[in-house]
């Protein structure tokens, strides 16, 4: 089968390795010519474990080639298109421009009937509206249209792929639901579900599923504050919670706040499909709410551990992207903590495996960019956790004391264990944990000297 994917990003990368892998023979379309250029040249555009291996094996294979104009690839059976669906700015509602923009171009260049499906995560009723596009442009060939939303984590999106915990179908096409089918083939005789739904159906799963899973990541943050507060111990009522089968334990890591690609600019579009509908979601305009206020607590939270005052003070922060294992810096928090930060008058001095390249455009030109984590330590008064890299929970507490000047550490995730730091010396602050005695005399005595400094 012969597929052609447009857009090279995220998910269409992921995914057009990932079918070459199962058999198909996959182009994929990228317009944007720095991007095609280094995919041209073997060179990955994002970073994703086991992604450079997977497309150098397909490549060499001949079944994963790339092009930079969709005219290149008119001879196809199915196309997928996978280019962005940002927030569109002001109203919150999926920005549709460049779906529509490849759907124009695909319209214009087939040559043959195939069968179009929505890769990229759109709302309900778009795959209505290009089936209508396509009979209007293209009354000469039968187009069917299909949505075949995709699940993947990034940091293991190949794993998600090859062995995913269901396949979404939606068409109402018979030809098109029996196409995708085999081309899933390879997966579903090894076990994965395939569910297969109507059009609306399917658009609707993923927008649904994303919500659902942000509410989570909501209500133990929100768990976590009420600890704070009463004396619990977050990690423990997460553990609780994740026993229970009707609830698992994804998703229940307390933190500041999800960002990322999807989970922000999804649970937005839910809300204003709900409101367009004429079915407010009120459950998740409140995870909305919730997140953003999560996240904008967070500088505050660093400041007062701080003393109350962070001008003039060197603070390090380990980690840029909004979770482990990607370089996606998209919604991360720790991006706003850094602008607040500098802006109340703090050198602070950040560290990511990956994500440092993107962040030195989107942070203001004082923050210094770090090589390695010892030497965002390096004099510091404060260290801020704000992403959970593997490299980050391998640091020895002892070490962390004596590279750094002062002793504050500000753990948003909760890597490090508490009576261990604090036995090095540390005054310790993680998430959903009351400050121990030790940690507010140290408190107090910080804000004493800053004040009489």
């Amino acid at each position: 089968m012969r597929i052609t994917i447009v857009g090279g990003g995220y998910v269409g990368l992921v995914s057009g390795a990932c079918f070459a892998a199962l058999g198909a023979v996959v182009t994929i379309v990228e317009v944007d010519q720095g991007r095609f250029t280094a995919l041209r040249e073997g060179r990955m555009p994002i970073y994703e474990p086991g992604l450079e291996a997977l497309v150098a094996t397909s490549r060499t294979a001949g079944r994963l080639a790339f092009a930079d104009s969709i005219e290149e690839v008119a001879d196809t059976d199915m196309v997928f298109l996978a280019v962005g669906t940002p927030s569109r700015r002001g109203d919150g509602h999926a920005d549709l421009t460049y779906v529509f923009e490849a759907a124009e171009q695909v319209a214009a260049a087939l040559t043959k009937p195939v069968v179009l499906v929505t890769k990229s995560t759109v709302p309900v009723g778009t795959g209505r509206r290009l089936a209508e596009l396509m009979a209007l442009r293209r009354p000469d060939l039968a187009v069917s249209v299909a949505s075949n939303p995709e699940f993947l984590r990034e940091g293991c999106a190949i794993d998600d792929f090859m062995q995913p915990d269901r396949i979404v179908i939606g068409s109402d096409s018979a030809t098109a639901t029996a196409m995708l089918c085999e081309l899933y083939a390879p997966l579903t005789v090894k076990g994965a579900r395939l569910l297969a739904t109507g059009l609306e159906t399917a658009e609707m799963i993923k927008y649904a599923a994303n919500s659902f899973l942000a509410m989570k990541i909501a209500f133990i943050n929100e768990m976590a504050d009420m600890c704070e507060k009463l004396g619990a111990e977050i990690g423990d009522i997460a553990t609780g919670l994740g026993l229970d089968h009707r609830i698992g334990p994804q998703f229940l890591q307390a933190g500041p706040g999800f960002g990322g690609s999807c989970f922000p600019k999804d649970t937005q579009a839910m809300v204003r499909i709900a409101q367009d509908a004429g079915a407010p979601s009120r459950l998740v305009e409140t995870v909305v709410a919730v997140n953003e206020a999560r996240k904008a607590a967070m500088s505050s939270r660093i400041i007062a551990a701080c003393g109350g005052v962070v001008r003039g003070k060197r603070i390090a922060i380990l980690g840029l992207t909004f979770k482990p294992d990607t370089d996606d810096i998209r919604d991360s928090p720790a991006l706003g903590i850094i602008h607040r930060l500098v802006d109340e008058g703090a050198m602070v001095s950040a560290y990511d495996p990956m994500g440092c390249n993107h962040a030195r455009f989107q942070l203001p030109s004082r923050v210094n960019f770090c090589e390695d984590s010892q030497q965002a330590l390096q004099g510091a008064d404060a260290l801020i956790i704000v992403t959970e890299w593997n490299e980050f929970k391998m640091l020895d507490p002892v070490a962390i004391h004596q590279a750094m000047r002062g002793h504050v550490v500000v753990d948003l995730r909760n890597i490090f264990h508490g009576p261990t730091m604090r036995a090095a010396g540390l005054v310790y602050y993680g998430i959903g944990s009351a400050p121990s005695p030790l940690d507010v005399r140290a408190e107090a005595e910080t804000q004493r000297l800053s004040y009489a400094g």
